[in-house]
């Protein structure tokens, strides 16, 4: 059950656009893409409080008492400008309503460049790293074909893929969604996960599908990836700011060696186009995942922070 009045809908796209589009946050979490497709998962809900637009939602990182911690993102303006005084009001009221809840309240996933913002208006707050969470950005030139010698062996794997196999390249639509939905089911039912894992995993089954249906008016962009006319591999994201494009998902088929490396190149090649930067989110705290995401030479790690009153 969310704490603010409004469950995330296709609809709030248009309503909220100056809310996430004013301010370069930089963060893959304050875009409508990402708030849109984990609505479910992270069961975030949203008000206008004051000048600000606050979102909470629910953490799967880590658990309090037993339970799922609730937590409010740095609220988003309308204007490109933070006022210290009204961000005060809206985030003390914002606690007041959390408390009134019966929850305790916390700022999450605050991108480094916002903790002075936040703290000229709220000298008392106290800042945590929060790791887990920092955003993984690239450039995308240097992805479209692992140029230079740090990604010369996504390079490799790239090649071998072009050697070894044929392909083709398609644009991601609604229409392809029954067959994108295939592939992904296929691709989960071969992972071994205990019952709360396998839960979230159909979560975000669920979640996909319906971003996939409603590609098109929600605003999202996409590849996939054909071998012998079965889709292989596919990625789709959604725009963040002016200059990046944040990435949601990336499936690939591991029997096939360099199909990451090339679904990925293609999704910048295609997908970003002239678009400077791509952001590949978080890694979870998860050792393998964060060993995979640095080995493509992230340009920036941009860390996060909790904030607690």
């Amino acid at each position: 059950m969310g704490i603010f009045r409004n469950k995330i809908k296709g609809e709030d796209r248009q309503k909220l656009w100056d809310f996430f589009n004013s301010f370069e946050y930089e963060a893959s979490g304050a875009s409508f893409s990402s708030l849109y497709m984990w609505r479910d998962i992270n069961e975030f809900t949203w008000e206008i409080i004051g000048d600000y637009l606050c979102i909470e939602g629910l953490s799967h990182l880590e658990l309090e008492d037993g339970t799922l911690v609730h937590f409010m993102m740095p609220p988003l303006t309308s204007t490109g400008e933070y006022d210290a005084d009204k961000l005060r009001e809206t985030v003390l009221e914002a606690k007041r309503i959390f408390e009134d809840a019966g929850y305790k309240f916390s700022l999450r996933l605050i991108p480094g460049h916002m903790t002075d913002i936040i703290r000229e208006a709220l000298p008392e707050i106290q800042f945590a790293d929060d790791r887990a969470n920092y955003d993984y950005i690239y450039e995308v030139e240097k992805l479209k074909n692992f140029a230079g010698r740090k990604l010369h062996s996504k390079k490799n794997h790239l090649n071998y893929f072009k050697n070894n196999y044929q392909y083709e390249y398609a644009e991601l639509t609604s229409e392809m969604t029954p067959d994108v939905m295939k592939f992904i089911r296929n691709f989960n039912e071969k992972k071994e996960l205990p019952p709360n894992e396998m839960r979230l995993l159909k979560l975000e089954e669920d979640a996909m599908e319906d971003v996939f249906w409603h590609l098109e008016e929600l605003g999202y962009r996409g590849c996939v990836i054909l071998i012998d006319g079965k889709i292989q591999a596919l990625a789709a994201g959604g725009l963040l700011g002016s200059d990046t494009i944040v990435e949601h998902i990336e499936k690939a088929n591991t029997q096939y060696r360099g199909l990451y490396q090339l679904v990925l190149s293609e999704f910048c090649k295609n997908v970003a186009g002239d678009i400077k930067y791509i952001n590949r989110e978080e890694d979870m705290d998860l050792t393998n995942l964060r060993d995979m995401k640095l080995s493509y030479k992230p340009v920036k790690l941009l860390d996060k922070y909790i904030g607690t009153i």
